[in-house]
């Protein structure tokens, strides 16, 4: 299989520092997007990349601009969306299916990331009847403070 950058379209010349960087970090979203219900830290995130915590905080919120930690919070609760819109499932049971540890956590951070409780939600937010990448996109939850 060739090397990550030449499957990412990267050329095969010596990547330069910031290249490598992006290259790590991009490993690292992907890493999070894989693997959003698995119990991830930051320590771990930090593995994968082969940098320090502190280091990856930092690389990530100046290339995101957010860090890794609220990335993560965002895809869970993104997905935690789509499963509250789309099936029956009980907040409690979607809490744990896209990762949070307890209900409590679960609801207070889709009500800052969304603006309403997951039941409010439930109950407001009808099924999109469109391409899962429109879909996605439409809903998907804003980056930095809530709603904006």
């Amino acid at each position: 299989m060739p090397p990550y950058a030449e499957r990412m379209g990267i050329p095969s010349r010596a990547a330069t520092p910031r290249e490598a960087d992006n290259l790590r970090l991009l490993r690292v979203r992907d890493a999070i997007d894989r693997g959003y219900a698995e119990p991830l830290d930051v320590a771990a995130l930090a593995a994968v990349a082969h940098v320090s915590p502190s280091h990856l905080i930092r690389a990530f919120k100046a290339a995101f601009g957010e860090t890794p930690h609220r990335y993560l919070q965002r895809r869970r609760i993104e997905r935690a969306m789509a499963l509250l819109r789309e099936t029956a499932t009980p907040v409690t049971e979607v809490a744990f299916a896209v990762g949070f540890q307890s209900l409590g956590t679960f609801s207070r951070t889709f009500s800052e990331i969304v603006g309403s409780s997951p039941t409010t939600y439930r109950r407001t937010a009808a099924p999109l009847l469109a391409p899962g990448c429109f879909t996605r996109a439409w809903t998907r939850p804003a980056t930095g403070t809530a709603r904006g």
